[in-house]
C-alpha cells in the first residue's frame, strides 16, 4: 500500500485509543477486560505488520478479525456470568463511545482520497454510519444526562445505528469480494478498524439495547 500522510495514522490510532479507553470506563476499569484487549490488539497488529490479511485464501483471513469476537459476544449472551457483564457495562459511556464513528469516517474519506478504499464505503458513497457518531452528543446529553428521551427513543435509536454499523459492513464485505485489490483496511493499523472498532461499536449498541428492555 502507498505510504499515507502522517495524520492519517496518527487519528486513527488515536481513535482506536479513545475507543478503548471509554469501553474500558464504561466496564468500570475491568481488568481482565484490559488484558483480553491488550492481547487481542497485540496478535493482531502483530498479523497486520506482516501483511497476514492481505493474502487471498479460501477461507478469507479476514475472518480471523470478525468471528473470534462475534464468537466472544454470543458466549457472553450465552452464559450468566457474560450477561451480568453486559447488564453492568454504563449505557451513558457506551453512547459517547459512538463519538469516535465521526474520525473513523473522516480517515475512510483520507483513504478514498488515496485512493487505497472504494467511494461507496464512504460518506459520499452509501456508509452514513457518520450519522451515529454525530447524533451521540445528544443523545448522550438529552438522553442519559437529562432524561428527557424515554427508553424507546433510546431503543430506537441505538436499532437505527445498529442497522447503519451492519450496512458499511455489508458494503465492506460485498467491496472486497469485488475487486482483488487489497483495501487499506488489510494493512497495519486500519486492520484494527474491523478488528477491534467495530466490535466496540456492536457491543456498545448490543449492550444497550439489552439494557433498555430489561430494565
Amino acid at each position: 500500500m502507498q505510504a499515507l500522510p502522517f495524520y492519517v495514522y496518527a487519528v486513527f490510532i488515536l481513535t482506536v485509543i479513545t475507543a478503548i479507553g471509554l469501553f474500558f470506563r464504561a466496564a468500570h476499569y475491568s481488568k481482565p477486560l484490559l488484558l483480553i484487549i491488550a492481547v487481542w490488539m497485540i496478535l493482531q497488529s502483530i498479523l497486520g505488520r506482516n501483511n497476514f490479511y492481505i493474502i487471498n485464501t479460501v477461507p478469507p483471513r479476514f475472518l480471523l478479525l470478525a468471528v473470534p469476537p462475534l464468537l466472544l459476544l454470543m458466549m457472553l449472551l450465552a452464559i450468566p456470568a457474560g450477561r451480568r457483564f453486559i447488564d453492568n457495562l454504563h449505557v451513558g459511556t457506551l453512547t459517547l463511545l459512538h463519538t469516535v464513528r465521526i474520525p473513523v469516517e473522516i480517515v475512510l474519506y483520507w483513504l478514498f482520497i488515496h485512493k487505497t478504499i472504494p467511494a461507496v464505503m464512504t460518506f459520499e458513497g452509501r456508509n452514513f454510519d457518520i450519522l451515529s457518531g454525530l447524533s451521540a452528543p445528544f443523545i448522550w446529553y438529552w438522553g442519559i444526562v437529562k432524561g428527557r428521551l424515554n427508553k424507546t427513543f433510546l431503543l430506537v435509536w441505538n436499532l437505527a445505528c445498529l442497522a447503519l454499523l451492519l450496512n458499511i459492513v455489508a458494503i465492506s464485505i460485498h467491496a472486497a469480494a469485488s475487486t482483488f485489490t487489497p483495501f487499506a483496511i488489510g494493512y497495519f493499523p486500519f486492520m484494527l478498524l474491523p478488528g477491534c472498532l467495530v466490535p466496540l461499536v456492536l457491543y456498545s449498541h448490543v449492550a444497550a439495547i439489552r439494557q433498555l428492555l430489561i430494565k
